[in-house]
């Protein structure tokens, strides 16, 4: 995977917690940081998602059908208890 380097400024006490935190975990400041900023991306794209399927089923058009084709599901019915996992 290819890298770009930069450069930031943070607080003195951010970065001895960073640091702390990345001994820790016996990983390097870089590799800390990287692994912080996959899971906020990761979390901010997860609740986007969120947040469209939220505004989606508060269309009672969408909600009506959906339901419809969950009442039609249970009416053909599955005995799950025999099922083995």
């Amino acid at each position: 995977m290819a890298s770009s380097k930069i450069a930031i400024t943070i607080p003195e006490d951010i970065a001895e917690a960073v640091d702390a935190a990345a001994r820790e975990r016996g990983e390097s400041r870089s590799g800390f940081i990287s692994r912080v900023l996959r899971a906020a991306l990761s979390a901010r794209r997860d609740a986007e998602i969120t947040r469209r399927l939220n505004e989606l089923f508060q269309n009672e058009e969408i909600v009506a059908e959906q339901q419809r084709l969950v009442l039609e599901l249970d009416e053909g019915g599955s005995d799950w208890s025999t099922e083995d996992w």
